[in-house]
């Protein structure tokens, strides 16, 4: 049964992304192997104008199993949290995992209205299939329907389109790309275009080489002149860029430094880390200590 509520639902890529790594990580911590994975749960965030419903993010929820419900404590930390840093975005909705919609999910469903009237149920089919095109995401809205005069609340598909901003759109076009090889490293698309790039770049060079060192020779007279051979190197010469101008150097200076001043910060950024990870170490082996010989506040 299609939805009847007319609105526009946009779902941007990174939704899925983490709902498939929320997945991904519990099936490797649990073991599960080739048998049934845990379900896992979270919220989505987004936006609503009018009648436009646009997905921008999700995070994870705990599931208590005794409740046979979500950890609301937990949901209104992360709330809270998320609202500081994305004070724009709403709860929108919340999303699973499973193949179809279960018994259990309409009492989630329910136990979320309070947060949002009107929540959208997006659900990710774990299950690999090479025959279906579309992806394997379904969102569902809740509509009242009357059933053998009962009015009763029923899950309903929507349908939605897929909306990226060009930092989405790079960032799945890389991970679409990566292919495992030799166990631990990946090659990607662009590692393999930047090669390329390398080995072009070498062979131009090795090619301008020998034309410069047969025109040394001609100028030492070495070599005979051949006008025709002098009129193709003439030809050829002109078709390369020319990189001597002012505005060249203006550039090259200018992304070579803040390609320079990314590698700075990089660097400053791991140091502290480094630097973190050694007084944490340091305060857990000094508070161990002070414990022995009395009380002593920690290094920092």
């Amino acid at each position: 049964m299609s939805s009847s509520s007319g609105l526009t639902f946009k779902l941007h890529p990174l939704v899925i992304v983490n709902i498939s790594d929320h997945h991904t990580r519990v099936k490797a911590q649990s073991g599960a192997g080739s048998g049934r994975p845990p379900r896992v749960f979270g919220c989505v965030l987004g936006v609503q104008t009018g009648r436009t419903v646009e997905i921008f993010n999700s995070f994870e929820l705990k599931y208590d199993s005794t409740l046979d419900g979500l950890d609301r404590p937990f949901l209104e930390t992360k709330q809270e949290q998320y609202k500081k840093v994305f004070p724009k975005y709403d709860i929108l909705g919340w999303y699973s995992t499973g193949s179809d919609v279960q018994d259990t999910d309409m009492l989630i469903h329910k136990a979320l209205m309070d947060i949002n009237e009107s929540p959208i149920y997006t659900l990710l089919n774990p299950a690999i299939n090479h025959a279906q095109k579309d992806l394997p995401i379904t969102l569902y809205e809740s509509e009242l329907h009357v059933i053998e005069g009962v009015p009763s609340l029923i899950f309903v598909k929507s349908s939605y389109t897929i909306e990226t901003v060009e930092a989405e759109r790079i960032s799945v076009d890389h991970v679409a790309h990566i292919k495992p090889s030799d166990g631990s490293t990946a090659a990607t698309q662009l590692a393999a275009h930047l090669t390329g790039m390398h080995s072009a770049i070498k062979m131009l060079n090795s090619r301008v080489k020998v034309l410069h060192h047969h025109l040394v020779s001609i100028q030492k007279g070495e070599v005979p002149y051949e006008h025709s051979l002098l009129r193709q190197i003439s030809s050829l010469v002109r078709r390369l860029p020319a990189i001597d101008s002012p505005k060249f150097q203006d550039d090259f200076l200018m992304e070579y430094n803040d390609t320079l001043l990314m590698t700075y910060l990089a660097t400053i950024t791991k140091c502290s880390s480094t630097i973190n990870e050694l007084v944490d170490k340091f305060n857990v082996a000094y508070d161990k200590q002070s414990r022995r010989g009395g009380g002593r506040s920690t290094f920092i």
